[in-house]
C-alpha cells in the first residue's frame, strides 16, 4: 500500500465523504432511469470542480493543484466504490496529454479551463471495437483532422477532444463544425459516443510517442476507478454472507464460501498493489512520455486488475443468489460497469501479451 501524506489522507477521506453522501449508487440508479444525455449529473461535476478535483493533475500555474496522479487515483477510486457517474477519468486523460505536450499555446488555452471545471475533455484514440492505438487511420491535411472514433468516453458531453490521428495527438474544439456525435448505447448506460470528425481544426500536441504515454494515463485512471468499484462489490458481499441464513446458519459460516471470499481478499491487496504502483511510476516519471517503467507498470495493473474485476463483479452477482440477478439490486451495475472497464484501454488478455513483450519475455 501506497505510503500517503497528510493531503493525500485528506482528499481521500473527502473524496469518500462526498461519494457516500452525494453520489451513492442510488443517485447512479436515478441517472440511470432519467437516460440522462451526458450520461452524468451536471450539479454533482459543478461541485467536484469546486472541490479542485478537475485540477489535480493540472500544474499550478495553470490554476490546478499538481496532486499528481496517485491523489487523482485515491479521489477515482473512491467514486469506483459508489459507481458515480462523473467525466474525471476522461478528463484526466485528456489533460495528461496536453501537460506532457510541448505546445505552450495549448497548455495556457485549455489547462485553466480544464482545472476550473469548466471544460470537460476526453481523450479519442480508437477507432474498432477493441484497444489498438497502433491501428489508426484517422488523417491530418493542412490542419485539418478528419477520421471516425468509435468508442469516446464521455464523448456526448466533452468540450475539448484530444485526438489520435496516424502521425500523433491532435486538438479539436468540441464547438467545430467539423465535429459529429452520435450515442452509444453501454451496458453500464455511460456517456459513450461515436465521434466523426471532418475537416475540423486541429493543433498538434505531439507524436505517437505522446499517443502512448496519453493512453497509459488513462488507462491507469480506469483502473484506480475500478479498484473502489472492486472494493465495494466485496465489502457488499461479504456484509450479506453475514446476515442471510440459510439451512439454519448464517451463509459466512460455511466454508466453501470461507474460501472463496479469502480468494478475492487476497486478489484485491494484489489489484491494490499494481493499481497504487501505477500511479506512483507515473508520477515519478513527471514530464517524460518514454518511460518503460510506466508501460510497464500499467500494463501490469490492467492484467492484474481486470482479472480481478472480473472475480468479484461476478461473484457478487453469484453469491447474493437470486435477488443479485435481478434489477432491483445493486450487483448488476457493477457486473456492467466492471465489463465495461475491462475493456477500455486494452483488456486483461491485450495487456498480459504487452507486459510480456515490454519484458521481452
Amino acid at each position: 500500500m501506497a505510503a500517503l501524506n497528510d493531503e493525500q489522507v485528506m482528499l481521500r477521506d473527502m473524496a469518500r465523504e462526498w461519494a457516500d453522501n452525494e453520489s451513492p449508487v442510488t443517485a447512479y440508479r436515478k441517472l440511470r432511469d432519467a437516460a440522462v444525455a451526458d450520461g452524468f449529473g451536471a450539479d454533482a461535476w459543478r461541485e467536484q470542480g469546486a472541490m479542485g478535483w478537475a485540477g489535480i493533475v493540472v500544474p499550478e500555474e495553470y490554476g490546478g493543484s499538481g496532486f499528481g496522479w496517485l491523489s487523482l487515483g485515491l479521489v477515482l477510486e473512491q467514486l469506483g466504490r459508489t459507481l458515480s457517474a462523473s467525466p474525471l477519468a476522461a478528463t484526466a486523460s485528456a489533460t495528461a496529454a496536453i501537460v506532457l505536450s510541448d505546445n505552450a499555446d495549448a497548455k495556457g488555452a485549455w489547462l485553466p479551463k480544464i482545472a476550473s471545471g469548466e471544460v470537460i475533455a476526453t481523450l479519442a484514440v480508437d477507432e474498432g471495437p477493441r484497444h489498438d492505438p497502433a491501428a489508426i487511420a484517422t488523417k491530418v491535411d493542412g490542419g485539418k483532422l478528419s477520421g471516425t472514433k468509435a468508442f469516446v468516453a464521455e464523448g456526448d458531453s466533452a468540450g475539448l477532444f484530444v485526438v489520435a490521428a496516424a502521425d500523433g495527438l491532435y486538438l479539436v474544439d468540441g464547438a467545430d463544425a467539423g465535429l459529429s456525435r452520435s450515442s452509444r448505447n453501454m451496458a453500464d448506460a455511460r456517456s459513450h459516443a461515436e465521434v466523426t470528425f471532418k475537416d475540423a481544426a486541429a493543433v498538434k500536441l505531439g507524436g505517437t510517442d505522446l499517443t502512448a504515454a496519453a493512453c497509459d494515463r488513462a488507462a491507469a485512471a480506469v483502473m484506480a476507478e475500478a479498484l473502489g468499484l472492486a472494493t465495494a462489490a466485496f465489502e457488499q458481499t461479504n456484509d450479506y454472507l453475514k446476515v442471510r441464513v440459510q439451512f439454519g446458519q448464517t451463509l459466512s459460516s460455511f466454508q466453501a464460501l470461507q474460501h472463496r471470499m479469502a480468494k478475492m481478499f487476497t486478489e484485491l491487496e494484489l489489484m491494490r498493489s499494481v493499481v497504487e504502483g501505477a500511479m506512483e511510476a507515473i508520477d515519478r516519471a513527471g514530464d517524460a512520455i518514454d518511460r518503460p517503467d510506466v508501460a510497464q507498470a500499467v500494463s501490469l495493473t490492467k492484467a492484474v486488475g481486470g482479472d480481478t474485476l472480473k472475480l468479484v463483479s461476478r461473484e457478487m452477482v453469484q453469491l447474493h443468489g437470486g435477488i443479485g440477478m435481478t434489477d432491483e439490486h445493486d450487483a448488476g451495475f457493477y457486473l456492467k460497469r466492471a465489463a465495461v472497464l475491462d475493456a477500455m484501454w486494452g483488456n486483461a488478455a491485450q495487456h498480459r501479451e504487452r507486459f510480456a513483450d515490454l519484458n521481452n519475455f
